[in-house]
């Protein structure tokens, strides 16, 4: 319907256009026949006129077509018609103004109608006799030459109708055609709906909408969109499942050993056999050991749950060197047998405050955990770039790519404490503080954990 509008408003506007013009180019062809009708007449043949009209014809074969329209006027009012001519030109007082004081150059073309009320071009002037340059205008007379307007008026509505008629197959095929595009045009976009109802009826994320690879219509480029959306709805769903199904692996273990050593205590406390004083101490510190290790694990989950929204909100301006001081303390304590050093030059980050010290946690408690006791951990910060190495067995190079995913252990780790989502959490924060963060095989043995994070040596001015 827009289409066949714009269309029609289109060719309305040209066919009134080209009407107005043709009618425009036959007014001039009728002023300019007027024009040149109007020849000068001699002396005689005006006084023989004024003395026999309308009585004596011109036969002399030299008058003008029958189709002309001719009388003179006089400045009195009076009309004198050839029998030659085709009627009686209704009379008007301008008519008679011309009559009454004629010039050389004096021409009036209006519209007027004859006697029987048709429509004819007149032309109004002097009536010049002489020759040369002694042509004069003849005192107190005018004459006035007519066509009849019959033929245009004819041409003018045939090619009214002509253009109304082409208009309107013009409107006609183009409301067609625009109907023909428009659903050919919306064909992709009812795939897309269905597939979007489809998606939202069964939650079937594998459905995808073919698109031709050349094309990059606004409908291809939303087709590409909703397939890479349904791609990474796919994919965080997989993730998750694969996350709870890791998640309750790793839930199980401490989960069993907790209630294998309850069993144990309530059995004892039931029978009235209490158990050594050694191994109820042992059992009890299993038992807490387990509920630690379960409390990390859950802590883990909470931190890889948060969305990236969360974690921008808390982002601020953060001492990497005093982050990394604070992280050390906790390191040894938790490995007294062990020489930390540290060589730490000032450098500011936009991080969040708690996630970093976090992950700075994580990379020193793995190096401390595979660390040979009295063994040395060297902590290096220059220009942004924190290295940690220790001088443990390392990782072997089959297994470095696998060590930034949830839950994965080397198989010599897994009998160690440990959920397998500590470096995945190291991963994720510098990721989110805009840095990178890498392990290697140290040359010598042992791990070395290099993380890049942007800053400066200065914390940037206060905005006021």
């Amino acid at each position: 319907m827009l289409v066949a509008a714009a269309v029609a408003f289109a060719v309305a506007a040209v066919s009134v256009t080209c009407w107005f013009i043709v009618q425009r180019k036959l007014e001039d062809e009728l002023n300019h026949r007027l024009t040149s009708l109007g020849r000068p007449l001699s002396a005689d043949q005006v006084t023989t006129l004024l003395l026999t009209c309308p009585q004596s014809p011109n036969d002399d074969g030299n008058g003008p077509p029958s189709y002309l329209y001719l009388q003179i006027v006089t400045s009195d009012g009076k009309v004198c018609v050839p029998p030659y001519s085709e009627g009686t030109m209704k009379l008007t007082a301008s008519d008679i103004a011309v009559a009454r004081n004629p010039t050389n150059r004096t021409r009036w073309v209006r519209d007027g109608s004859d006697s029987k009320g048709g429509d004819v071009r007149v032309m109004t002037g002097a009536v010049l006799v002489g020759g040369g340059p002694d042509v004069q205008p003849y005192p107190g007379v005018a004459v006035m030459v007519g066509i009849s307007l019959k033929d245009t008026e004819r041409t003018l509505d045939d090619l009214a109708l002509i253009l109304l008629l082409v208009s309107g197959i013009g409107v006609v095929g183009a409301g067609a055609a625009g109907l023909a595009v428009a659903r050919a045009g919306l064909r992709p976009v009812d795939k897309l709906t269905e597939a979007v109802e489809h998606v939202a009826r069964t939650e079937d994320l594998a459905v995808r909408i073919p698109v031709v690879d050349e094309s990059d219509d606004e409908v291809a480029r939303l087709s590409r969109s909703f397939n890479s959306m349904t791609t990474a709805l796919a994919s965080s769903r997989d993730l998750q499942q694969q996350l709870i199904a890791d998640a309750g692996h790793e839930l199980r273990t401490p989960l069993t050993s907790l209630r294998t050593n309850i069993e144990l205590l309530s059995r004892s406390e039931e029978t009235g056999r209490p158990l050594p004083a050694e191994d109820r101490k042992a059992l009890l510190a299993s038992v807490k050991a387990q509920m630690t290790e379960l409390g990390a694990l859950i802590g883990d989950l909470q931190e890889l749950s948060r969305s990236e929204g969360q974690h921008g909100e808390r982002v601020q301006v953060v001492s990497l060197q005093e982050t990394a001081e604070a992280a050390l303390r906790r390191a040894r304590l938790r490995g007294p047998e062990l020489t930390i050093t540290a060589d730490l030059e000032p450098w500011y980050v936009r991080a969040e405050p708690s996630a970093l010290e976090r992950a700075l946690v994580n990379i020193l408690d793995n190096a401390v955990k595979f660390s040979p006791e009295g063994d040395t951990v060297e902590v290096r910060l220059t220009d942004g770039t924190l290295t940690v190495r220790d001088h443990g067995p390392g990782i072997p190079a089959d297994e470095l790519p696998h060590v930034f995913d949830r839950f994965w252990r080397s198989p010599s780790a897994r009998a160690l404490p440990g959920s397998g989502l500590g470096l995945s959490i190291v991963a994720r924060t510098i990721r989110q503080a805009g840095g990178e963060v890498t392990l290697s095989r140290a040359p010598g043995g042992g791990t070395l954990v290099t993380v890049r994070l942007p800053g400066a040596p200065v914390p940037p001015p206060e905005t006021p």
